[in-house]
C-alpha cells in the first residue's frame, strides 16, 4: 500500500470513527464522594435557588399602575415680613395635581406688588456700573432679572447697578427663613389611593383592602408595625422613615419617594398580594458637594389694581416633592417554564461525570491505570488476530 494511500485511510478512521459509552465501574471511595457531592450541589442550586428563592417554575409579569393623591392639612402664620395669614390645601399644595408626585409648600421668599417698569439691576460684577457707558441697550443677562435700558442708576446711596426693564420690585431671595415659614406642615397627611393589574393573569387590586372602609379611614394612619395596611401617611412619619428631619428638610426643600412594592406570589398555596410601603430621600444630600440644594421653583399670582394696573406677587416656594413609585412582579406556576428548568437541570447532572472523570484522570494516584481502562480502540486486524488464537488453542 502506498505511503499516500495509507495516509488517506488514517484520514478516514478519524472522520468516520463511531465511539461508544463504556461502562468503567471504579471500586473507588475518594472518586464516589466526589461525583455524589457534585451531583448535590447540582440538586442544591436548581432546586434549592432556582426553583424556590427564584421560583423559576413560574411566570411573571410586569405591574401596572395608577396613582392619586390627596393631601390635608392647614396653618396660620403670623410673621413680621408677612400679613397673618390662614393656608389651606389650595395654598400650599401646588400644582393641585402631578403624574405620580405631589408638592407641599414648606418655606418661601415673597415679593409683593411686582409691576412691569424699571428699576435698578441686583449688583454683581456684569450689572455695576459707573456711568451709562458701562450698560448696553437690549442686552440681557440670562443670570440676570431684565433687559438693560442703558442707563446707570443708583441701588444704594453707594453702589450704582444698570436698570432694567422687568418686574420691578426684583426678587430677592436671599432672605430665605432660616425656619420654614410652613414648618406645622409636618402634620399634614396624605392619601394615596393605588391601583393594579397584572395583565397576563387578569388580577386586579387596590391598596384599599377589602376591610378597609370609610369609618376606617378616618381614624387610621399609617404605622408600619400597628396599622401597615392603612393608606394615609402622616408627612413627618414619610420624612422620619427616610432617616430625614423634617424641620431640616422643609427649609430648603428636597424630594422624597414614596415607594410601593406590589410583588406578589399568585400560587394557590401563597396566594397573599399585599403592597409594602417604604420611603426614601431621592435628591442629592452630599455635604462635600452641596450645590444648589434642596427643591424650589416659582410661580405669581396676579391681579389688578382698580386703575386697571396689572400687579403681581412673586412666590418663590421652597417645599417637599413626594414622587410615588410602583413597581414589583408577580409570579405564577406554568408548564413551559417548569419543563425547561427540568431540562436545564438534567443537562446540570450531566456535568457530574465529565468533572469526576477530570478528578479521576488528573488527581488520583492510580490515574494511568484509569486512563489505559477508560478508552478502548478496536482495530480489524486485532479481532482477526484474536479469532485466530481462538481458533488455534480450539484445534489444539
Amino acid at each position: 500500500m502506498s505511503k499516500a494511500a495509507g495516509c488517506c485511510q488514517s484520514c478516514l478512521h478519524y472522520v468516520f470513527d463511531y465511539e461508544t459509552t463504556k461502562t468503567l465501574v471504579i471500586p473507588s471511595l475518594r472518586v464516589g464522594l466526589v461525583f455524589r457531592f457534585i451531583q448535590l450541589l447540582v440538586l442544591l442550586y436548581v432546586v434549592g435557588y432556582v426553583c424556590v428563592v427564584q421560583k423559576a417554575y413560574q411566570e411573571t409579569d410586569s405591574v401596572l399602575s395608577s396613582v392619586t393623591t390627596k393631601v390635608k392639612g392647614f396653618v396660620f402664620t403670623n410673621t413680621s415680613d408677612m400679613e397673618p395669614r390662614f393656608w389651606d390645601v389650595a395654598d400650599f399644595v401646588t400644582p393641585p395635581q402631578g403624574d405620580n408626585s405631589f408638592f407641599v409648600l414648606t418655606n418661601l421668599v415673597e415679593t409683593p406688588e411686582q409691576t412691569q417698569s424699571r428699576c435698578p439691576e441686583l449688583p454683581n460684577p456684569s450689572t455695576i456700573c459707573v456711568d451709562d457707558c458701562d450698560c448696553t441697550a437690549g442686552f440681557s443677562d440670562p443670570q440676570g432679572n431684565g433687559i438693560q435700558t442703558g442707563l446707570c442708576e443708583n441701588y444704594s446711596p453707594t453702589v450704582k447697578t444698570c436698570e432694567v426693564l422687568s418686574w420691578c420690585p426684583l426678587e430677592i431671595d436671599t432672605k430665605l427663613p432660616e425656619r420654614a415659614l410652613l414648618a406645622a406642615a409636618e402634620n399634614f397627611t396624605v392619601l394615596i389611593k393605588n391601583s393594579i393589574s397584572y395583565q397576563k393573569f387578569n388580577f386586579h387590586r387596590r391598596n384599599l383592602l377589602p376591610h378597609i372602609n370609610s369609618s376606617y379611614l378616618k381614624r387610621c394612619e399609617f404605622n408600619r408595625k400597628s396599622d401597615p395596611d392603612c393608606p394615609i401617611f402622616r408627612l413627618k412619619h414619610i420624612v422620619s422613615e427616610a432617616g430625614e428631619d423634617f424641620q431640616d428638610m422643609a427649609v430648603k426643600g428636597g424630594i422624597l419617594g414614596i415607594l410601593i412594592d406590589w410583588s406578589c406570589d399568585l400560587d394557590w398555596w401563597a396566594g397573599k398580594c399585599y403592597p409594602k410601603y417604604s420611603f426614601r430621600r431621592l435628591d442629592n444630600k452630599n455635604s462635600a458637594n452641596n450645590i444648589a440644594p434642596g427643591y424650589n421653583f416659582r410661580f405669581a399670582k396676579y391681579y389688578k389694581t382698580a386703575d386697571a394696573e396689572e400687579r403681581r406677587t412673586l412666590i418663590k416656594a421652597y417645599g417637599i416633592r413626594f414622587d410615588v413609585i410602583v413597581f414589583g412582579t408577580a409570579g405564577r406556576f406554568g408548564i413551559i417554564p417548569t419543563i425547561v428548568n427540568l431540562g436545564a437541570t438534567l443537562a446540570f447532572l450531566s456535568l457530574a461525570p465529565a468533572i469526576t472523570d477530570w478528578f479521576m484522570l488528573t488527581c488520583m494516584r492510580k490515574r494511568e491505570l484509569y486512563s489505559r481502562q477508560k478508552a478502548s480502540y478496536l482495530t480489524e486486524e486485532a479481532d482477526a488476530e484474536s479469532t485466530s488464537m481462538s481458533t488455534t488453542y480450539g484445534t489444539q
